[in-house]
């Protein structure tokens, strides 16, 4: 992978078909989930030597929760162990680990073990790796919309002042820009609850590619497509050309 490649500063990935990819090895989903799980380390790697900023990969939603209970408990046990075994890389290589969605519905121990690793690694600053779980891009938005209404209730923020920037501050991803560019494997092309808010502008790349065969061959060519776009942000082509890009990267 190149260094002349367009790089983004937020990359947004949906890490799909895992299940699929087992099933047509005749093995059970859990298989297609460990396989995934080895494929995060090859994707955080290639950000960070790339100088990617942020990556944020949707790896639990609130939809999940429905899932059989014993995959459910598995992709937990996962969730721990994969934890346990990457915070030495983490931590080696400036990688703050972060967490958004709604934490409340884990188990204590998947709670303790997640607060735990945002707080080894709260003081690195080379690359943000976030970890969308137990997250919807509605229940997201319902969130922030509950807290910024008990502020006006306070009296602490005037209604007059809500914008979107205001909006936004009250969001699980306030501390970090929206994604430039958001990447789903396995076929389906569709945002599936996932940053509702964000990816207003982000580009999109759709891959047939299920995530455990995703590669850095697949990657490098998510950048290239995404290095060929032009990005407007509503402006026109002359104001693009005169230099007004809109505030985008």
């Amino acid at each position: 992978m190149t260094k002349s490649i367009q790089i983004p500063q937020h990359i947004a990935i949906i890490m799909d078909g895992n299940g699929r990819w087992a099933e047509k090895r005749f093995l059970p989903r859990i298989a297609g989930h460990r396989q995934g799980a080895k494929n995060v380390r090859m994707v955080v790697q290639a950000c960070r030597r790339l100088g990617v900023d942020y990556l944020t990969l949707f790896a639990f939603s609130t939809e999940n929760w429905k899932r059989p209970r014993k995959e459910v408990d598995a992709l937990l046990k996962l969730l721990i162990g994969f934890l346990a075994d990457e915070m030495p890389e983490m931590l080696t290589n400036g990688i703050r680990f972060n967490v958004i969605g709604d934490l409340d519905m884990f188990p204590a121990r998947v709670r303790s073990a997640l607060i735990e690793g945002m707080e080894r690694t709260a003081h690195l600053k080379d690359m943000v790796l976030t970890l969308a779980l137990s997250y919807g891009g509605r229940d997201e938005i319902v969130r922030a919309v509950r807290h910024l209404v008990e502020k006006v209730q306070e009296g602490a923020l005037p209604l007059e002042e809500i914008d979107e920037s205001v909006l936004a501050d009250f969001l699980d991803t306030r501390n970090m820009p929206d994604p430039d560019l958001l990447i789903r494997t396995s076929g389906e092309q569709r945002i599936s609850n996932f940053l509702l808010w964000q990816l207003a502008y982000s580009e999109i790349f759709f891959t047939e590619v299920t995530w455990p065969e995703f590669d850095e061959q697949q990657f490098q060519r998510a950048l290239e497509e995404y290095g060929r776009r032009q990005r407007r942000f509503g402006l026109t082509q002359a104001q693009i050309l005169a230099g007004n890009d809109g505030g985008g990267r």
